[in-house]
């Protein structure tokens, strides 16, 4: 009992702040940095917020407060959390069958989630996620993004779950009574964003886009619908009334949007880590901070958080050092809902549906994809896979989808490294020996590679084959991994052959390997049969013995030695 205190008591500090948190801090670089972190994340997350379903304010509210908290209590220096593409996707069916209660149940229940995982070290699972899957997965919530800003791009009010659907009304809806300002203006949002990006990335080419359609909206009375007003000030908290009996509906949506807030904060704090010298993250208190960022976004009506890789990597580009950086863009968030509440409200919804476009452009990364589709065809699978069932489906199956063809796809290429040869077992002259060997008819293969359920069954069962010999040594000193269907096929080849007439010796078996053999009889049996050697020299030996002694049998029957094929 005193043991599992000490270590609960251990892991716990090891996860909340302290003072070395802020030891790398270059205050003018850090607050320069987070200023533009601000300006930044202002149209996205008010745009999050709105194509969320819950409201701009939502929005705002969840980058102020769960990019305070995450940014404190987080595990990466330079991380910048808030409301990001990838969330909103999961948020809407959500809303649209428990409503907005629902969702803040949601996130209270996630951010409890989060903390668990961060509490009993489940961070370091990111790392078995592959690039494919990632790939893929951003692909597909890039698309996802882009499909959600039709209706306001388009100037369409039309409602439905599935984005397909969705973007498919909008067009319908569109078609039949075109409206050309709302599609002129998103546009145009999307062309001045991406101009800006290439020949001054610098500059936040966002938010001047969304400043000059709101300009333009004001005074030139575009007709563009606008956002609802923001209140003057962030609502006092409160719980959501949702149900006690409504809590087991809502937990398979909680862990959705828990494994969503953990893939997306780790590759985030992953390419954070990469793209800034001297800065690891620490995996599990990540996951913490970003659980008590959702733990306390909803009792402000926030929605769910995650960290954003945009975000970040402005962050990280723009000079930031240590987490005053994160703090200082969730400060000029708030300044902006107590001071600037009045002109947000005038925002165009095609700007802001212009900038989530542009956003998802952004995503799209054509030099990677161009690579990972050159690379092998089974990594280009696995990143199509990921990417329409992300469209198709949800994210969180898409991601254990992509993983499931990624794994299929490795035991396949790993199963294709295992060799069956014929080998040379003497030194000195081969030639002689090998001659001599078959004139006994012994013939002896070595193993390489993995002896497992993927690779067992093609040259074992093609070794049972073997005819016209007397004795087969098995060298098995290069079997990198066996399991027990590797070890069940070993066995049935050798019952195959010895049932001809054809006696079999293993050498060189690893101590790690003789536990599966043992548990099916092949070792303790071979081992009895005294067939089973530590050494290739010693079963060559014996096998000469063997093979003298039957050629003196004229029971035995064997045919004169031709050389087996592998």
């Amino acid at each position: 009992m005193r043991g599992w205190l000490l270590t609960s008591v251990s892991r716990t500090a090891r996860l909340v702040p302290r003072r070395s948190d802020w030891a790398h801090a270059r205050v003018g670089r850090d607050l320069s940095a987070g200023l533009m972190v601000g300006l930044i994340a202002l149209p996205l997350a008010l745009g999050f917020g709105v194509s969320s379903g819950m409201g701009a304010g939502a929005g705002l509210v969840t980058a102020i407060v769960a990019g305070a908290v995450a940014a404190v209590f987080g595990g990466s220096r330079v991380q910048v959390s808030g409301p990001t593409g990838a969330m909103t996707v999961v948020l809407v069916p959500i809303i649209a069958a428990y409503g907005p209660d629902g969702v803040l149940v949601v996130g209270l229940l996630a951010g409890v989630i989060l903390v668990g995982l961060g509490y009993v070290g489940a961070g370091r699972f990111i790392r078995y996620v592959p690039v494919p899957v990632v790939e893929g997965f951003t692909v597909g919530i890039a698309v996802i993004i882009a499909l959600q800003q039709l209706p306001a791009a388009l100037g369409s009010e039309v409602h439905a779950e599935k984005v397909l659907v969705l973007a498919w009304l909008a067009v319908q809806g569109w078609a039949t009574a075109p409206v050309w300002t709302p599609v002129a203006m998103a546009v145009t949002v999307v062309a001045g964003i991406l101009t800006l990006s290439r020949i001054r990335p610098g500059l936040p080419g966002s938010l001047l886009a969304v400043v000059a359609a709101t300009a333009a909206n004001t005074w030139l009375d575009l007709g563009a619908a606008t956002i609802g007003r923001i209140p003057s000030g962030i609502p006092s908290p409160s719980l959501p009334d949702v149900a006690f009996g409504d809590l087991d509906a809502l937990l398979l949506p909680a862990v959705a949007v828990a494994a969503l807030a953990a893939l997306e904060s780790l590759l985030s704090a992953t390419v954070a880590d990469a793209m800034s010298v001297g800065q690891r993250h620490d995996s599990d208190r990540e996951l913490v901070g970003q659980g008590l960022a959702n733990l306390a976004a909803p009792l402000f009506g926030g929605i769910p958080a995650t960290a954003a890789i945009a975000r970040t990597a402005v962050n990280v580009r723009s000079g930031a050092t240590s987490r005053w950086a994160a703090l200082t863009h969730a400060v000029f968030l708030l300044l902006v809902v107590l001071l600037a509440a009045r002109w947000v409200s005038e925002i165009p919804l095609a700007a802001l549906a212009g900038v989530l476009v542009a956003t998802a452009v952004h995503m799209v990364r054509v030099s990677s994809l161009r690579a990972l589709a050159r690379s092998t065809r089974g990594d280009a699978a696995v990143l199509a896979v990921t990417a329409v069932a992300t469209v198709l489906v949800d994210l969180v199956t898409a991601v254990l989808l992509g993983l499931v063809v990624a794994g299929f796809v490795a035991l396949r290429q790993t199963a294709a490294t295992a060799r069956l040869d014929e080998i040379p077992l003497d030194a000195g002259d081969h030639t002689a020996e090998e001659q001599s060997l078959l004139d006994q008819q012994i013939v002896a293969f070595r193993i390489d590679g993995p002896l497992f359920f993927a690779a067992a069954h093609d040259f074992l069962l093609e070794l049972a084959e073997v005819s016209n010999v007397r004795v087969v040594v098995l060298r098995m000193s290069r079997v990198t991994t066996i399991d027990a269907t590797g070890a069940h096929v070993l066995a049935d080849t050798i019952n195959r052959l010895e049932g001809r007439g054809v006696t079999v010796l293993l050498s060189g078996v690893q101590p790690q390997h003789e536990q599966v053999l043992r548990e099916l009889g092949v070792h303790d049996r071979l081992a009895h049969e005294r067939h089973l050697f530590d050494d290739t020299p010693s079963a060559i030996a014996h096998a000469r013995v063997h093979a003298a002694r039957t050629a003196h049998d004229p029971l035995s029957g064997a045919a004169p030695p031709t050389p087996p094929a592998a």
